[in-house]
């Protein structure tokens, strides 16, 4: 038997992979604990039969919740109690691959992962996906959503309903999804379910009997939501006698296979060998191989109509796989399905090479992320001061610094970030304008665009509604916040005897950059932020230039509002006369409003003593001297010409909150 054994590793035989659902149900006494024949099909012992899984037993669900609520944890253990992955004091977030997850803490991409499970007798698939919690993540939640028919709605019992959680809830709500609540963190000292049952009771007109208590941490009540979710969801409307109509809801790519999309089926089946098409492309491509995620890598012999999987199909470009593509069988076309709206940038930032012999690996890698990525949009541009590179733009903050730390950890690339700007629109009035345009409304991204006043009757800035959840003693701290980022107040409710809600309407370039730190800090980090977008309103926004040595540098424009103008060139001329080397003559550096200079510093010049010879002796001699030198000086500085080195542009340019 040993012999056999060795035989079967020195010729490279695959040896069958323990059964997702082994247990005695599955495995007769006589068969080998790692096999077993209703779930592998005898002629791949390595693949797993997905036959036995119809429709009617197949369960599709999402968990949301705000951050740090405990979606992570919830979701190692069902991988835990489903068999799906050895129960160890190390499964901690094991659905967060990156490393800029595990890093910080939270979910950046939503994860799937296919479960086994037994209920009463029946074998039943669940599919799950674990999605981010942060307000700049939620295109990654309703891209998950529309691959399920329902949601675990998890909220602490420590902290309450948060203001993500009242986003999340509205999405799965507008989806009509089923919706599960569950209070989490059970376990804690000061939890108090039962004010937060109320406050679901209250703002989500959920039963508080529908609402199940758990600890996901020492795996508390975690079985009983396993079963509420084969009860409550249901499964999927679709049928496998169909043509194959696949969703392409993510996709990776991989240096070895190419382009690995994760795929939902919404009607036929899929398997090796086929020819299939891209509803987007109409490209052509073979199936090398089909399978599930389990949330590794789990090779199927086919996938059936309501499985969610993944495919891999020869498809060496980034561009080849469109997340919100359909995917069907060649010579069999179907209707494409919707797809996904397309992601809508907040945030716009300029990307450079550090050095321009980069630009190409630059390029290459940009076009790999962006393709797990699809919310980031990319614009080429180029600088006179960074040279070649990009206006990207991103659904806030942190998904920037996100996708900055994942552009270093996977693809070793250093990048040139520039200060995050908004984009803005302006009403065209000059008939020239509009003929060259082609339309009386133009999008301002960069603030070299920025046109003239004159020719135009109004500007428009992009605006979000904002929801803050905090306890009420901070309340009067966050109104000032607010109203100092002239911001308008829409609603104020209690939510129960401690927390509020409040919703106001802010003008998105004023909380872009450190309104959350602000906000965090006045509450003593209770106070939770999120944002939806709510249109353009109609702005005094104005241009302002910075002026060095009386020539104006292109890449420090800025488009500001006219109340805000002055502190913010005065902190910009602060930080250039910090930044720029001295010379030997005297240097202005001014911020600018058309012809009207708001705020100036002065660079001093270097300066010889030139009266250092003069031991004493008349006045004169000394004042010569002197006036000889400032001659010098003034005709230096109507000849010389200020170069900003590239350092100093990087540093004023970089996001500097702390100022």
């Amino acid at each position: 038997m040993a012999l056999a054994g060795r035989t079967a590793l020195r010729w490279g035989a695959r040896l069958p992979s323990p059964c997702p659902t082994a247990g005695p149900l599955c495995r007769p006494a006589w068969l080998p604990a790692a096999r077993c024949e209703r779930h592998y099909s005898s002629r791949d012992e390595g693949k797993l039969d997905m036959s036995t899984y119809p429709v009617e037993r197949i369960r599709n669900f999402s968990i949301i919740a705000h951050v740090d609520h405990g979606k992570s944890t919830l979701a190692d253990r069902l991988l835990e109690i489903t068999g799906t992955i050895s129960k160890t004091d190390r499964n901690k977030q094991v659905l967060d691959k990156l490393q800029v997850e595990r890093e910080r803490g939270i979910t950046v991409k939503a994860q799937s992962a296919s479960l086994f499970y037994n209920h009463e007798g029946i074998n039943y698939l669940l599919n799950l996906i674990d999605t981010p919690g942060h307000v700049d993540f939620s295109y990654e939640v309703s891209r998950s959503l529309s691959a399920c028919q329902g949601v675990i709605l998890v909220v602490d019992a420590n902290e309450g309903i948060q203001a993500q959680t009242v986003a999340n809830f509205y999405l799965a709500f507008e989806a009509q999804l089923s919706i599960i609540p569950v209070i989490n963190k059970i376990d804690l000292k000061n939890a108090d379910p039962e004010r937060v049952e109320k406050q679901i009771e209250k703002l989500f007109d959920i039963p508080r009997d529908e609402c199940i208590r758990i600890s996901a941490k020492q795996g508390t009540n975690v079985e009983k939501v396993l079963q509420k979710v084969i009860e409550k969801i249901p499964p999927p409307q679709c049928s496998a006698a169909d043509p194959l109509k696949a969703l392409v809801f993510d996709s990776t790519f991989d240096h070895y296979r190419g382009v690995i999309a994760n795929i939902a089926l919404f009607g036929g089946e899929i398997a090796k060998g086929q020819k299939i098409v891209s509803a987007h492309t109409k490209k052509r491509y073979e199936v090398n191989e089909v399978g599930i995620l389990t949330p590794n890598e789990q090779p199927t012999h086919k996938l059936y109509a309501g499985q969610v999987g993944y495919v891999i199909a020869g498809m060496k470009e980034v561009t080849e796989a469109q997340i919100g593509d359909t995917l069907f069988l060649h010579k069999q076309p179907v209707e494409p399905l919707p797809g996904f709206k397309s992601a809508k940038p907040m945030v716009f930032a300029g990307m450079y090479p550090i050095d321009q012999t980069e630009y190409n690996n630059l390029k290459s890698a940009l076009e790999r992320l962006t393709l797990n990525d699809s919310s980031v949009t990319v614009h080429r541009d180029s600088s006179l001061a960074l040279g070649a590179g990009w206006r990207l733009g991103f659904l806030g903050l942190l998904h920037m610094e996100v996708f900055n730390q994942r552009l270093e950890q996977e693809y070793n690339m250093s990048v040139i970030l520039t200060a995050p700007t908004v984009p803005y629109k302006a009403v065209l009035s000059s008939a020239k304008l509009i003929k060259e345009y082609g339309k009386d409304q133009i999008t301002i991204i960069n603030p070299a665009q920025f046109p003239d006043k004159l020719s135009v009757s109004e500007y428009l800035e992009p605006t979000v509604l904002g929801t803050i959840v905090t306890p009420h003693e901070y309340i009067g701290k966050i109104i000032t916040l607010c109203q100092d980022r002239r911001a308008v107040q829409k609603e104020m409710l209690y939510i129960d005897e401690n927390r509020v809600m409040l919703k106001y309407l802010f003008p998105l370039n004023e909380i872009v950059v450190d309104f959350y730190d602000a906000l965090k800090s006045l509450s003593s980090g209770y106070a939770s932020f999120d944002y939806e977008d709510a249109g353009y309103q109609s702005a005094d926004l104005i241009k302002m230039d910075i002026l060095v040595n009386g020539n104006p540098v292109e890449e420090l424009a800025t488009i500001i509002h006219k109340e805000k103008a002055y502190a913010a060139g005065k902190l910009l001329c602060e930080r250039l006369k910090e930044t720029i080397p001295r010379q030997l003559f005297e240097i202005a550096i001014q911020a600018a409003i058309g012809k009207k200079i708001i705020a100036r510093e002065t660079l001093k010049a270097y300066r010889k003593n030139v009266v250092a010879k003069c031991y004493g002796g008349d006045i004169t001699r000394r004042m010569k001297l002197l006036k000889r030198q400032a001659e010098g000086k003034r005709l230096m500085r109507k000849i010389g010409n200020v170069e900003v080195p590239r350092d100093a542009f990087i540093r004023v340019l970089k996001r500097e909150t702390d100022k």
